[in-house]
Formats: C-alpha cells, sequence, structure tokens
C-alpha cells in the first residue's frame, strides 16, 4: 500500500507562526543569536571599539543647573531613579572593575522601573529578570569567591574553558549571560536618554525609542521583527506619562534633569563594562 499522504497544515499555524514571531521583539536585545554585533562593530569582527554613546549629560550640561534647583525626591535614596542609580554607582570599584553583587543589584531596580513603561517591555523584563537571576546564582554559589566581579568572573570561566567555543550549543557561562544584559543596558541608555533631552514639542517617547532601536538593534533584525518594532512603538507611553512615573509632583524640567541625570549613571556603567570585555575580546562572546 502507498504511504498515505500527509495532511497540509493548517493556515492558523502560519498565523501562529508569525503570531510568535512578533512576540519574540519582547526578547530581542536579550537574544544571545541575534545581537551578535550590537557593539556596533560589524559581525565576526576580532575586535573593535564601538562608537561613543552620543550622549554625555552632567551638571552644568543640557539643563544647567542653578544655586536654587532643588534636587527631585526621586533622585534621593527612596526614589525610584536613586534606588536604581545608587547600586550601578557602587559597582564602579576604584581599580576599575565592576562589582557583580551591585550591578545586579542596579538591574533589578531598573527592571522595575522599566515594567510600568508598556507592553513591549514586559517579555523583555521577564528575560531580564531570568539573566540576573542567573548571575545571582553563581554569585552566592559554592563558586563565588570567582564571581565577586567582572574581572574575576571572566579570568576564571576563561581558565576553566567556558568561553571557548560558539555555534549552536556554547559552554553556559556567567560571561555570557552578562554580555546579554549589557547590550540590554546600552539600548535602555540610549533610550532613557531620548525621553530626557528630546526636544519641546519634537519627537515623542515611542519616537525616541524606536530611532535608538533602528540605530542599535534593527540591523541585526530580520524584516518581520523589525516591522512589528514599528507597530509596537506606536504604543509607547508618551513623554509626559514617563516622567511622571519617573519623578511623580516634579516639573517637567526638573524631571527630564533627573532622568538625563539617571542616564548618565547608566552610561558610565555602560562604558567601564564595554571597555573590560573589549580589553578581553569577549564583545562577541554570545
Amino acid at each position: 500500500m502507498g504511504a498515505t499522504p500527509r495532511p497540509r497544515a493548517p493556515r492558523c499555524r502560519l498565523c501562529l507562526a508569525i503570531l510568535l514571531a512578533i512576540l519574540a521583539l519582547l526578547l530581542l536585545y536579550l537574544s544571545a543569536r541575534s545581537l551578535g554585533a550590537l557593539s556596533g562593530c560589524e559581525s565576526g569582527a576580532q575586535f573593535c571599539m564601538p562608537e561613543q554613546l552620543p550622549f554625555q549629560v552632567r551638571p552644568g550640561q543640557g539643563w544647567p543647573e542653578s544655586p536654587q534647583w532643588e534636587e527631585p525626591s526621586c533622585l534621593g535614596p527612596r526614589g525610584m531613579l536613586g534606588r536604581m542609580m545608587g547600586p550601578f554607582r557602587a559597582s564602579l570599584n576604584p581599580k576599575g572593575d565592576v562589582e557583580l553583587s551591585q550591578y545586579l543589584a542596579g538591574w533589578r531596580e531598573l527592571i522595575k522601573f522599566l515594567s510600568p513603561l508598556g507592553s513591549i517591555f514586559a517579555f523583555a523584563t521577564s528575560e531580564a529578570s531570568t539573566k540576573v537571576a542567573d548571575l545571582e546564582a553563581r554569585v552566592h554559589s559554592p563558586d563565588a569567591a570567582h564571581y565577586t566581579s567582572l574581572a574575576a568572573m571572566t579570568a576564571w570561566e576563561r581558565q576553566a574553558g567556558l568561553l571557548e567555543g560558539r555555534g549552536a550549543a556554547p559552554p553556559h557561562s556567567g560571561s555570557r549571560t552578562l554580555l546579554l544584559l549589557h547590550r540590554a543596558l546600552r539600548w535602555s541608555q540610549l533610550c532613557l536618554h531620548g525621553v530626557a533631552t528630546g526636544e519641546f514639542g519634537g519627537p515623542d517617547a515611542g519616537e525616541q525609542c524606536s530611532d535608538a532601536y533602528r540605530k542599535a538593534l534593527g540591523p541585526h533584525h530580520p524584516w518581520l521583527i523589525r516591522q512589528a518594532a514599528s507597530v509596537a512603538f506606536r504604543a509607547f507611553p508618551g513623554r509626559a506619562r514617563i516622567l511622571e512615573l519617573t519623578c511623580p509632583g516634579t516639573k517637567e524640567t526638573a524631571a527630564r534633569a533627573a532622568l538625563a541625570r539617571a542616564a548618565g549613571t547608566l552610561e558610565d556603567v555602560y562604558n567601564r563594562t564595554q571597555s573590560l570585555l573589549a580589553e578581553r575580546s569577549l564583545l562577541h562572546l554570545a
């Protein structure tokens, strides 16, 4: 008897595949496969330093702070931005390294900050939480002595052979996990800086963050994902709403200055981490 022909897959399966591809957008900036060249270098390059980040917001720049300027409570130790900035600043130790426990604590606060900003962050922040939990488990594992800082971690994992091999199933390592968080941090800081410094009456927050996506991530994603991103950013909260969530009860100019300062802190952490990874030729590890 001849083989019975297999029935054709229902058309709804194609619809489901497209839907899943769109949902994959929400994980785009933490995907080890898709983000191989997020540093700004061409894929497969042996080594390069990425372009300098396009902002340097510090006191005296952007919106000058007059002697009468009162720091918003959101920058204080109990404020949303203050809780995020504190551990990230503490992660930058005087020896030029990055302390992992403080870095991860900063990420926990960043996730809390991003979560209310719309559905586009829902799955992304969930994935970030998984990455943070993975590294926290290493920081508190029997091998904790090797996971005190970025330099200590990468040195030990290289010696243990965990940084060798790429392809379909490279060895699971803390260094790869941190690289994915590092890439996500760049997109976050570009987005937040755009919200903080966008011209009055100019492009709104969704357009600012969408532009950051097109510059940093879009070139590395297939057409379907780029189109899905374009649609998703249309539902992004407006600048006024983000500033209200960031610094409740604060005037827009002061809230913008506070958010710009927070973006500057993320920039400092990103630049320190970028330098350490570049020195160790680990920017293309994942």
